[in-house]
Order: structure tokens, then sequence, then C-alpha cells
């Protein structure tokens, strides 16, 4: 009986033993047969996460960052005890015991799924890294075999804090943002080593659910799961009893519930400088690297510049577009419902798109339209017991347009001419210059007609100031690098430094006379901006004056291959077409492209490329683009001598020669004092410029540069068409000489350098005939000759293009204008709704200057 029983037990023992070892050996064989094809965790030790790549202006300051995953890298040895602790708590207690996967876990998840439970993972951290960096995110039992075996071997190449490392820079954790670093930023504004233990344990209740605990919309959740995480911090030892009553008693304050204010408040808005870096650097390192190679740029910006060009272009547009009378309404609307009280009002209208870039301007709404002023809600702005209002006498500048009909109502007597109930404005506060007392509320509208402004060094290429447009938040569209348009007459001067270097002379006479050029569309018949033509003229005056008969003799006396080899020598454009005219400025280009070729005006001819960066290091700090490859020769020594810089030795391209730069810049500085740009440029030092109006006024421009800064100013509509009384003198003028002011007092100026292998020598500037050296008058002007060649006076040059007789030819001044273009008398009258008369101008036609630069 008991061998009997034996035996039983025996048989039992036998078959368990054997089951056991089936069982081992099958699940050893699935282990094997997995861990055959598995990806490589070695790779693991040489994580380079996709970082944030950031912008910094020349102080070093923060101006910008660019990323698809928002992710700040840490390493693991300064990553704080009490965050590892707090995710440690949330997603793995056992983490510094176990050996990539958590026995008793496994156990107590499958214990409490028996019990009906809901079904957890029981990953652990180890688990969660691999999952994530090299198996997917499927729920199958294959992926956890191969997620356990790779958790294991993880173990035998990294540390534990490396391994907890690797999961703090890589989960997402809501909001955008991706590791521990990033999302301390992001939720509460600080650095790691700033959180409280409250503020650790809301960040590790993300990494199951990132985007359900936002506090903002589910604060009870997050407050039911981060107190959750604190039990686990106190329960592991990692938090004292004091601690954690202090920190459940707190309540959850977050950038999303508005407690704190947000990291992006302490930077500028985006705007087109660092934006146009985005798109530069894009192109040159690629979009991979640039949104996720955490490169460290260093832009060449000046920030106190940058908000001048903004301010300037800006202003220099608003004056046009309320000079034209029009109240254009945004088309955005709140409903009763979302205007039934303030509370609600200010929501809706925190959910308006609508530019907040500009400085002073307000987001508002019309809440009620009185018999003459209008209520208005701003947000940003408390209220008061008067309330805020748009008053009558604020209106009665503008007429209201009907997109509809395509047509301006009557001229606004009281605010409800203009406005509706519910619509959503923008205002700004009108105070007194005196003292800055508030005035009134007025209304503002972001321009139809549109721009771009850019200024950089003339020596080195570092551009200082860039706007593309009235509002970045408005129009991303940025016009002073991918706007192409035509330059009008701000061409010439790349047609006068080809004669110049072709052995032209400033006193070179040229024949201002009509000109019939045989087209295949019919005959072309340039005109100067005044209609009238004035005979026998110096390249000066024609280039002051902006003749455009002269500049069209003169390209077909030397040859437009010529002329088209010069504009893409400056870099204006990649090929030219050498069509008559274009020596007019008819083909298109940036603004860009002009303002950089100026500054080889400006530098004595010298090729200078412009650029947006100084330099560019990568994620390890290593310099992987500098833009100045200049050598210093003297930075090594100790002491220089009193007086004296170190010298900078360059190699740069010769692009022109220096005495045909000087030249062609001391006739450009006429254009500024007595031409098409006196009295809208008025700086304390030398300046010269050109401007550029093209035909029916859809273009136009001011380039201009002192011995240290160039800039440029564009300004059109999006689409072309005509802006009356508009000119580049006129309009781009002002914006130019308001930004030049405030940077010539920042970086001075001085006079332009006379280059060696010269003479000076007086002539008749209206006659171009040579004068004595003792020569005085308002007609004399020293012009500056090649030494070894005799200039030649008293011989005119008409271009092929004979001269008709008997033409009334005028004298100086006669019959032009500066800052606007005289039309011709034909063109039809009509009466406007407000009674005025006008004259609408015929449309031109190849005949009559189609195309390029009127001046």
């Amino acid at each position: 009986m008991v061998r009997f029983i034996l035996g039983i037990f025996g048989s039992i023992f036998t078959w368990i033993t054997l089951s056991i070892f089936m069982g081992a050996l099958l699940i050893g064989g699935v282990f094997y047969a997995y861990s055959l094809d598995l990806p490589s965790h070695e790779q693991l030790s040489n994580y380079t996460p996709a970082t944030i790549s950031r912008i910094y202006d020349g102080e070093g300051r923060l101006m910008d960052e660019f990323a698809r995953e928002r992710r700040l890298y840490t390493p693991p040895e300064q990553i704080p005890d009490l965050v590892k602790w707090a995710f440690i708590s949330a997603e793995d207690k056992n983490f510094y015991k176990h050996q990539g996967f958590d026995i008793r876990g496994i156990a107590a998840a499958a214990l409490e799924a028996a019990r009906g439970g809901r079904i957890r993972g029981a990953s652990t951290i180890g688990q969660q890294v691999v999952k994530n960096f090299l198996l997917s995110s499927d729920r199958r039992a294959e992926r956890k075999i191969k997620e356990l075996i790779l958790s294991v071997r993880l173990e035998s190449v990294l540390s534990k804090d490396e391994i907890l490392a690797l999961y703090l820079n890589e989960i997402d954790l809501g909001v955008r943002s991706f590791g521990v670093a990033a999302a301390a930023q992001s939720y509460f504004n600080k650095l790691l080593e700033d959180l409280t233990p409250e503020e650790a344990a809301f960040l590790a209740i993300h990494p199951k659910a990132p985007y359900s605990y936002n506090p903002a919309k589910n604060y009870d959740e997050a407050l039911e799961r981060r107190d959750y995480v604190l039990r686990e911090m106190r329960q592991n030892g990692y938090l004292t009893r004091a601690e954690y009553d202090t920190a459940v008693a707190t309540p959850i304050r977050t950038v999303q519930t508005g407690d704190i204010a947000p990291f992006r408040a302490s930077m500028p808005d985006r705007d087109y400088f660092t934006d146009e870096i985005r798109r530069q650097l894009s192109r040159n390192f690629g979009a991979d690297e640039f949104f996720n190679g955490g490169l460290s740029i260093r832009a060449t910006v000046d920030p106190d510049l940058q908000l001048e060009a903004a301010s300037a272009l800006r202003q220099g547009l608003e004056k046009y577009d309320r000079e034209r009378g029009i109240w254009r309404p945004t088309g955005v609307t709140l409903t009763s419902e979302q205007r039934v009280d303030e509370a609600t009002w200010r929501d809706a209208l925190a959910e308006v798109d609508m530019p907040r870039d500009i400085p002073g301007w307000h987001v508002a709404v019309v809440l009620r339209v009185g018999n003459n002023d209008a209520r208005i809600g701003i947000e940003g702005v408390e209220e008061d017991e008067d309330g805020h209002w748009i008053s009558a006498k604020d209106v009665g500048w503008a007429r209201r347009w009907d997109a509809e009909t395509e047509q301006a109502g009557a001229k606004a007597r009281v605010a409800g001419d203009l406005l509706r109930e519910g619509e959503v404005v923008l205002v700004r506060a009108l105070t007194n210059e005196a003292d800055g007392s508030f005035i009134r509320w007025s209304l503002r509208q972001v321009p139809e007609v549109q721009g771009g402004f850019m200024a950089m060094d003339v020596n080195t290429g570092r551009v200082i100031a860039m706007q593309g447009g009235f509002s970045y938040q408005h129009s991303v569209f940025n016009r002073a690098t991918q706007a192409t348009r035509q330059p009008g007459s701000s061409f010439k001067p790349f047609v006068y430094a080809a004669a110049l270097d072709s052995g032209f002379s400033p006193a070179t006479v040229i024949i201002d006379a009509p000109i019939e050029v045989e087209t295949g569309a019919g005959i072309w018949r340039p005109q100067n901006a005044s209609r009238e033509f004035y005979g026998p003229t110096p390249l000066r005056t024609g280039i002051e004056r902006s003749r455009n008969l002269m500049t069209v003799r003169l390209a077909q006396e030397i040859g437009m291959d010529l002329v088209a080899s010069y504009a893409e020598r400056f870099g204006v454009y990649d090929r030219m077409n050498p069509f008559l005219a274009n020596a007019l400025g008819a083909e298109e280009t940036t603004l860009f492209r002009m303002v950089a070729a100026y500054a080889m005006f400006a530098n004595g001819g010298e090729r200078v490329e412009p650029t947006l960066v100084d330099r560019v290091q990568d994620r390890w700090g290593r310099t992987v683009y500098r833009h100045d490859q200049r050598s210093c020769v003297d930075c090594d020594t100790a002491a220089l001598d009193p007086g004296y810089g170190p010298r900078i030795d360059s190699d740069r391209e010769r692009v022109m020669n220096a005495i045909t730069a000087y030249q062609l810049t001391s006739m450009m500085r006429g254009v500024v004092e007595r031409g098409t740009a006196a009295g809208r440029v008025t700086l304390p030092v030398p300046v010269a410029g050109k401007t550029g109006t093209t035909n029916d006024t859809k273009d136009v421009w001011f380039v201009g540069f002192t011995s240290n800064i160039v800039a440029g100013c564009y300004i059109g509509y999006d689409r072309p068409r005509s802006m009356p009384g508009g000119s580049g003198g006129g309009m781009c003028g002002p914006v130019f000489n308001q930004f030049m002011e405030r940077a010539v007092a920042k970086y001075g100026g001085g006079p332009f350098e006379v280059p060696e292998g010269g003479r000076f020598i007086k002539i008749d500037r209206f006659t171009g005939e040579r004068l004595s050296d003792d020569a005085i008058g308002d007609n004399v002007v020293a012009e500056y000759f090649r030494d070894g060649e005799e200039p030649l006076f008293g011989v005119m040059f008409d271009g092929g293009f004979a001269m008709g007789s008997n033409l009334p030819l005028f004298l100086y001044g006669e019959g032009e204008t500066e800052g606007e273009i005289v039309e011709p008398d034909t063109g039809e009258e009509v009466v406007t709704s407000d009674g005025e008369v006008v004259v609408i101008p015929e449309k031109a036609d190849f005949g009559s200057l189609s195309s390029g630069g009127l001046y």
C-alpha cells in the first residue's frame, strides 16, 4: 500500500518535473526564437534625441525656438533626485531592485486582473524605454516578449541612471513637450532643480495618458492622479510626512490654468527675422537637422533697431492707408450669445484669430452702438464704470467698405456709420504727447498696402533689421525676401555703374530727348516722370533727377548685355534678360537682393554676402557655420599703439572699381541732397541713395546708405495695383529716414572714403562743362576722375537714337516733379460718391512705358 502511494506521488512528481522542464524548454525556445531578429539595444548608448533649436541675439538673449518635438536634453547626472523619485513611484517602484523586469509587479498585475480589476501592463521603465526606442506600441504578446528580452539586455549595457535618463528625456508629457526639462518649462516655467514635490508629482502623472490630465480641462482627474503619486512617494520613503501634507494641500497651479506666466512670454513675439532664419537654415542644413538638431544659432539682429524697423514701416504703411479714408471691417464677429456678459466675451475674444504683435494695439469687440458713440470691450484692459468707447470724433476720417458691393459708403459722422454690434476690431489708446495722458480710444486696421524693410552692415553683410510686412501674425509672407517686384528707378545705379566702368564719367553728357523703340509688340516710347525732356544733360543730373530717357540712351550706348552682366555680378538677378526696358527696372527682384547689392557701392566695390546668422553650433557646442571668414592680424597682440585698432585681413572679391564706386556714391548723394529724395531723407551724416517708382505707382522703393549701414524699403499691394499719390521718395523715404536716425545715433557715420588714384575737378552740374578750381555756386560740383585719364568735356552721346529738331526743351527744374507723378492730361473725369471730381488716367500700354521705373 505504501509502495503504491509512493508510486502515485512519484508519478505526479515526475509529471510535474517533466511539465516544468518542457514548459521551461518551450519558453526558452520562444524567447530564443524571438531574440534572433531583435533590433540592437546598443544603439541606445549613443542616444541623440530630437531637441529644440534656439536662436539668440548678439547679446545672448533668447529670441525664438523651433522644434517638432519640444525637448530639452538633460544629462543623467543633472536630473534631480526628486524628479527621479516621482517617476519611479508612479511607474516602477522597484526600478533600482530588478534586472529589467519586475516579477512582483507582473504577479500583482495578474492577481488584480484575476480579481476583476483593471488590466495593466506592469511594464518596467526599462521595458518602456525599449518599447519607445526600439519597438512598436501594439498590444501583442510578441511585442511584450521582445520588450522583456531587450530590457534585460539593456541592463547589461547601461546603468540604472542612464536608463532612467533615456526615459525621462524621451517621454511625451503633454502640451507638445517631450522630456521632463521641457515639460517643467511648459507647465511651470521652471528649471528641473526648482520643482517642488507636488510639481514633480504632477509631471509624473502624464506618461500613461499625456493629454488626459490638462488641469485647465480635467482639473479633478489631474489632482486625483497627482495625489496618488505623492502617496506613493511617501510610502516609498521619498517624502517626509510634513512634505507630503504640504504637497497634497497645494492646488495645481500651472501655465495652462493661468496661474503662471508662460516661458514664451519672456521671449519677443516671433517675427520675420527669426522666421527667415528658419527658412534659410532649413534649406542649408535640412529641415530635420534644423527642427531636431538642437542647434544654437547666434543671429545678427540688433533688437533695438529691429523694433525701430518694424515701427517705421508700420507708420509708413498706416499713414498711406488712413489717407485713403476707407474702413474695412475685419469680418470677425461675436454672436449675441458670446456677448451675454464680460466673462463670456472675454473668453470668446481670446479665441479670435487677430494680430496681437503690434505694440499698443488691442483686440476689442463692439458691445453696443449708440446714437453717436460705440461701446467696446477690450482684451487685456479692465472695464471701468463709464466703459470704453469709440467716439464720433474718431471716425470722421473714413467711409465703411462694403465687400459685397465693393463700394464705400458715405463719410462717417457717428460711430455707427463704421461699426456694427459684435464686430471684432483693433484699437489703440490716443495719448497726449506732452504728458502721456489718455485722450480716447481710436480705431485701427491692418493696411491693405504692404511692404518690406531691411538694413545691414555694408562691410560684413550682417543684417541688423528685417521687417517683412505690417504684422507677422497677420501675414507670415516676408516681403523683404520672398516678394519679387519691379525695382523701377532704384535699378538705374547699376546702369550707371556699368557706364562709369566703361569710360564714362559723372560729367559725360547724354541726350535727354524722345525715343522710339521698335519692339515685337509695337512702338515703345519711354517718358520721363515729368513727361518733358531736357536736351544735353550730364550723367550726374540724370541719376539725381531719375531721367528715364537718359538711362535708356545710356543703356543702349553701352549695351544691355553689359548692364545685365553688372546686375548679375551684384546679385540683383541670377540671370537678367537684356531687354532695354529692364534698364528702367522692369524685371522683378527682391528687396533682400537690392539692399545687398547697394552695400557694395557703399563699401567701395567689394563683394559682401548678406547673412542673418553669425554662427551656428551643434548640440555639442561645435561651430558648424561661421559667416565672417576674415582674419584678425593684430588680435593676438597684447597691446596696440594708442589710436590704432586691430587690422582685419580680407580677401573679398572686388566687383567694381573703387573709384567707380565712389563716383556713383557721390552722384547718389545728389539724389538725397537735391534730387528725388530731397527733403525726405535728412540725416546728420552723409547719405546716398536712389528712389524707385514704377509705372502706375504699383511699386515704390528707396534704397540708401551711409558709410557703414545700408537700408532699403519697398511698399506696394500684394496684388499689384496703383497707389495714387505715392512715390518712392514720399512713401519709403520717411521710413528710411526714421530708421536711420536711430541707427546713426547708435552706430554713427562719416564721410565716404575717397579711394586713391584719382583727383577732383570742378564741373557745372547743369551742363557738364569744366570749371576753374576756384569756382563756387549752386551749379558747381567737384567730381572725382581717375589719374591718367583725361576727361572729355563737350562730347555728347545719344545711344544711337536721333534727336529731333525744334523740340520744346526745358531748363533744369522746369516741369519736373519731386515726390509725385504728373499724369498726362488725358483721362476720364468722374464724380465720386461724396461729390469729389477726380481724373482716372488712361491705362498704360506698351507704347507708354508699360513697365519699369518712372523715378
